[in-house]
């Protein structure tokens, strides 16, 4: 499904932001990225997309290679991965429906879609896929008319009317309260196991890693530290992910909700 080899990605004339020798994931995994800003999180999954160009290594998805595919069979795996950003990346004057609908574009006629004209099949899909995130009453409404949590399961309907074998999400919850994020991460998961896809997402919080992912791979200063099932990220190789970068406030926030959950119970 995914497969880097001796992936090297630089800006510039500075050190390798990504220097990850091997790393593979198959089909229906859920795998969670944590580390440190700049650990390399975000280059990773745009890497995977296509968005950025290695310098050197292979960047293997759906069996192409994307360091040395052509523009047409770029497209043709563009198309089946889905993208959730953190910041929504609406057409905020646009409808719910609409929006969705941005999800088909690698797929409808190019002229037809440019004055907004689908098919029947396109707007069936992505009707599914609104009803699917339970926005269906919503459907209308213009994006900027929502609230955070409903403008992110916009996201996460447009990205599944792309019908996509692998759905990407860069820390699709950092815009929104904890209540709120654990909703989306919650809605993800369900989606991503409904569909048979593989789901990789960055986030920030390990203690939401743990909790959503089944995978977790810790970066730091680009390369890959903790490859692992999520019950054996310890907070000891959580120190070494964020080292100097104020692990405290990472490994407070998840011992914090451990004693939050045994409070409760």
């Amino acid at each position: 499904m995914i497969n880097l080899e001796y992936l090297k990605v630089r800006y510039g004339r500075n050190p390798p932001i990504l220097d990850i020798d091997n790393l593979r994931i198959e089909r229906s995994e859920r795998v969670a990225i944590i580390g440190p800003s700049g650990a390399g999180k975000s280059t990773l999954l745009r890497s995977i997309k296509g968005y950025v160009r290695p310098d050197e290594g292979k960047v293997e998805v759906l069996g192409v290679n994307l360091r040395s595919a052509k523009r047409q069979e770029w497209r043709r795996v563009n198309r089946r991965i889905g993208l959730i950003y953190q910041q929504f990346h609406l057409a905020p004057k646009l409808t719910v429906l609409r929006n969705v609908l941005c999800g088909r574009l690698g797929y409808a006629n190019p002229l037809r879609s440019l004055v907004g004209i689908f098919s029947a099949k396109d707007l069936n899909i992505a009707w599914s896929a609104i009803r699917e995130v339970g926005l269906q009453d919503r459907v209308h409404q213009r994006a900027d008319r929502l609230s955070g949590g409903e403008q992110q399961r916009v996201a996460v309907a447009r990205a599944l009317a792309q019908q996509p074998s692998i759905i990407l999400a860069d820390e699709p919850v950092s815009s929104l309260d904890p209540v709120q994020a654990a909703d989306i991460l919650e809605l993800i998961t369900d989606v991503q196991a409904h569909h048979d896809a593989a789901l990789v997402m960055s986030l920030h919080q390990p203690h939401l890693a743990k909790q959503f992912a089944r995978r977790i791979i810790g970066l730091r200063n680009g390369q890959v530290i903790f490859d692992g099932p999520s019950e054996e990220l310890s907070e000891s190789k959580m120190e070494e992910i964020y080292r100097g970068n104020d692990p405290i406030s990472y490994i407070k926030t998840a011992t914090d909700s451990r004693s939050a959950e045994a409070g409760s119970a």
